[in-house]
């Protein structure tokens, strides 16, 4: 059981780890370092560190959160489930317990398939390694948008009778998965998917497994006020369900990196005081 959990490995969520643990308090740190940040050759205006990349400035934060005693853990939380005093977050096959959140998941949210948000559950999955047994020896489509997309793909092939593989692969595929170029349009299916609409044509499957490098907020964490495409915080940046906070892009304008260092110090001195 940690502290705080951090939804989001940018500036925002390693400026919150490192005041967190500076609190003493204990913290995991989950995301993968693939936002713009990591593309920015050259940050000209964050204090102190002039014309530093953005792929060295995030490695600088990484390391010092980690030497500070923070937990760092590469993929995407699919839903964070409330228990009461504390939240579990579902990791894929694993899971992560924490007695508060911190969602510094940034601007870029995905936009879902029509017909994905309301079949979730019913034959609509973001994690193959979690649910491939409930189709074994049946036909599955993979929606590749991340790069969980093949290593999962690989392992429904074991277990499902057919694997068709929405995307570029930028790894090596099972030779059992078909690979089709067309990109999906829509999710069919009324109680319960029943294929894809791409390319113009309508293909039936048994289950379509979405693997994409961030959640839609709607999915990850339901019941969360949103402000248009942003989160609503308050000046301590608490949201509106209690033991959650937000900070950096995902909380709106500016989108800047000195803005999302300031919010995750300010999410994480309200965590720790609300844990004491």
């Amino acid at each position: 059981m940690f502290d705080i959990a951090v939804i989001g490995a940018g500036p925002a969520g390693y400026s919150a780890a490192i005041n967190a643990r500076k609190r003493e308090k204990s913290v995991v740190v989950i995301g993968q370092n693939t936002g713009w940040l990591t593309r920015a050759e050259s940050i000209e205006n964050y204090p102190g560190l002039p014309s530093v990349s953005g792929r060295e400035l995030l490695e600088r934060m990484r390391s010092q959160a980690e030497d500070m005693g923070a937990e760092l853990r590469g993929g995407v939380v699919h839903q964070v489930i409330p228990m009461g005093e504390h939240f579990a977050l579902s990791l894929g096959a694993d899971f992560a317990e924490a007695k508060k959140i911190i969602l510094c998941t940034g601007a870029k949210q995905p936009r879902l398939l029509p017909g994905e948000e309301a079949l979730l559950g019913c034959g609509v999955s973001y994690c193959g390694t979690c649910d491939a047994m409930l189709y074994r020896g049946r036909n599955v489509a993979v929606i590749a948008q991340g790069p969980e997309a093949v290593p999962e793909a690989n392992f429904l092939a074991r277990l499902c009778a057919s694997v068709t593989y929405f995307g570029k692969p930028d790894a090596a595929l099972d030779s059992r998965i078909a690979v089709r170029a067309e990109k999906p349009e829509a999710i069919l299916g009324e109680t319960r998917a029943t294929g894809l609409r791409a390319g113009g044509e309508e293909l039936p499957f048994d289950g379509v497994f979405i693997f994409r490098e961030t959640m839609a907020l709607s999915s990850l964490i339901p019941g969360l006020e949103m402000d248009g495409a942003f989160i609503r915080v308050d000046r301590q940046m608490r949201t509106n369900l209690p033991g959650v906070y937000a900070a950096g892009d995902c909380t709106g304008l500016p989108l800047q990196v000195a803005k999302a260092v300031g919010e995750g110090c300010t999410a994480a001195l309200a965590a720790a005081q609300e844990l004491k």
